[in-house]
């Protein structure tokens, strides 16, 4: 048996993995349950997982200037819709997607799936001309975060970091930026600051209408492995794509349990069943066909907001073993 390590968070749909009910073929699997922040820190900086779960974003980029340690494979353990990660100062003025032009808008790193994903919507959506925002990076919760992946922004990008003593929550309810964007809320939120509010308190029913629309659902995670273990082991992405596909259906079909409700909350299986309708049976998909409309928009969101030296092809990011499954 061959010797892994796989990162990656706890998810209901990766933990069948973790404790073992489902095995990656060949493989004695270590698996680490480690929160993204920490995992593509070590991932990126150390390059310590045999796989791991990256940022699409700072793949993207690596990937791109051709310097990216790993290669990914079309698992995406980590996708959420975005309407919802656009929080604002009431006393900023801010109604409406087209008031962020000319206010300050803070966002952990620029670079940050959840940012780009953010951007290229209020664009194609609502039509904001992101030239006219001012952008403000750094530490969410706590001060004197450090990118995971150097950016210099283009021309006409008005992009400064805060400084080392300040955090983006902060300064949010002191009024010194207008809006935060990102994949997690400013801490005004959770302290009920009457002053922080969600930019959509009507997110989920956005959301909904976004994905009827557009059959988008935005990726914000995927799986990679890397380069020095896929020259060691050329079969493990393959072996990979099944066992996460696998783990992923358990946890569909656990959530749809009838008898005793398998999360903790009362209708889980009928709102699994109303994703179902809305988005299709397998609404977390993997491989390559089912995602391309969603690969294709973050690809061109990522070009357009200059984070990727070159607009990549989506075959050429995706190990090909990985594009589908085999089926008998």
């Amino acid at each position: 048996m061959n010797p892994i390590s796989i990162a990656c968070w706890g998810y209901d749909r990766t933990k069948a993995l973790e404790d073992g009910r489902i095995k990656v073929e060949g493989c004695d699997v270590t698996f680490l349950d480690l929160e993204p922040e920490e995992m593509f820190h070590r991932a990126l900086h150390f390059e310590e997982f045999d796989v791991t779960e990256l940022s699409f974003s700072n793949y993207l980029t690596l990937t791109s200037r051709g310097v990216c340690p790993y290669v990914a494979m079309a698992i995406f353990p980590g996708r959420r819709f975005r309407h919802s990660g656009i929080y604002v100062n009431r006393k900023s003025g801010i109604k409406e997607p087209k008031d962020l032009e000319g206010k300050l808008v803070g966002s952990p790193e620029y670079q940050v799936s959840a940012s780009v994903w953010i951007r290229g919507i209020m664009a194609d959506e609502y039509g904001v001309d992101l030239q006219k925002v001012s952008w403000r990076a750094g530490g969410l919760w706590e001060p004197n975060r450090v990118e995971k992946v150097a950016f210099v922004p283009p021309p006409g990008v008005d992009l400064q970091r805060i400084g080392p003593d300040q955090t983006l929550s902060q300064m949010l309810e002191d009024g010194e930026i207008d809006a935060v964007i990102g994949p997690r809320a400013p801490l005004g939120f959770y302290k009920k600051n009457p002053d922080i509010a969600r930019l959509f308190p009507d997110y989920i029913a956005r959301e909904k209408d976004y994905f009827r629309r557009t059959s988008i659902f935005p990726i914000m995670h995927l799986l990679a492995i890397h380069k020095r273990t896929l020259a060691a082991l050329p079969w493990l992405p393959a072996s990979l794509f099944k066992a996460f596909e696998d783990a992923k259906t358990m946890a569909i079909e656990r959530l749809l349990e009838e008898n005793e409700p398998m999360a903790t909350y009362p209708w889980i299986d009928g709102v699994v069943a109303e994703a179902q309708q809305l988005m299709g049976a397998d609404f977390w998909p993997y491989g390559l066909e089912p995602n391309r409309k969603t690969i294709e928009a973050f690809l061109r969101y990522h070009h357009d907001q200059g984070l990727a030296a070159e607009k990549l092809n989506i075959e050429e990011i995706f190990l090909p073993s990985t594009w589908k499954r085999s089926r008998v």
